[in-house]
């Protein structure tokens, strides 16, 4: 069993930065394709960016060139730095974590608020 833990969510500017951080349990972290979504209110849950096991990356387009995913194995760790906030990154955002051929996993959210 898998487990998520995330945290660095809070209340922000417009323009300014959060790092989240997802802390995960267990022995196969290093093999894992990693991700951070988002649901904002009355919306769909959606992929933020997403982390491979070797390292490949991809973003969704309204985040791409102000957050940055990436991981460190040795801590279990997926981070999310978000850069030049806007109102509209405002959600509860969700570490995501994929075993080859399993289920994912997802951890409780964080809220992200940005004021304008």
């Amino acid at each position: 069993q898998v487990q998520l833990m995330e945290s660095g969510g809070g209340l922000v500017q417009a323009g300014g930065s959060l790092r989240l951080s997802c802390a995960a349990s267990g022995n196969f972290f290093s093999i894992a394709a990693l991700g951070w979504y988002r649901q904002a209110p009355g919306k769909q849950r959606e992929l933020v960016a997403a982390i491979t096991s070797s390292g490949y990356t991809n973003y969704a387009d309204s985040v791409v060139g102000r957050f940055t995913i990436s991981r460190d194995n040795a801590k279990n760790t997926v981070y999310l730095q978000m850069n030049s906030l806007k109102p509209e990154d405002t959600a509860v955002y969700y570490c995501n974590l994929r075993l080859p051929g399993g289920s994912p996993y997802w951890g409780q959210g964080t809220q992200v608020t940005v004021s304008s």
